[in-house]
């Protein structure tokens, strides 16, 4: 079974909607991804909750 889970995020400065992939198999973590429309760069966090299923939360490089 793959880790990767696929999540639609909204990216916080061209407003688009987007599908990252998320790594499950890493309970917590913090990067930076470009968004893949308009190329600036998303603060993304993610945790895993009890169930296995990806919280992810974005914001702009200016809200961090």
């Amino acid at each position: 079974m793959s880790s990767l889970f696929p999540c639609s995020i909204q990216c916080p400065y061209c407003w688009e909607t987007i599908e990252i992939l998320v790594d499950t198999s890493v309970p917590q973590q913090d990067y930076t991804e470009d968004c893949q429309v308009c190329c600036r760069p998303i603060e993304v966090s993610v945790l895993i909750d009890a169930d296995g299923e990806p919280l992810v939360e974005v914001s702009s490089e200016d809200e961090s």
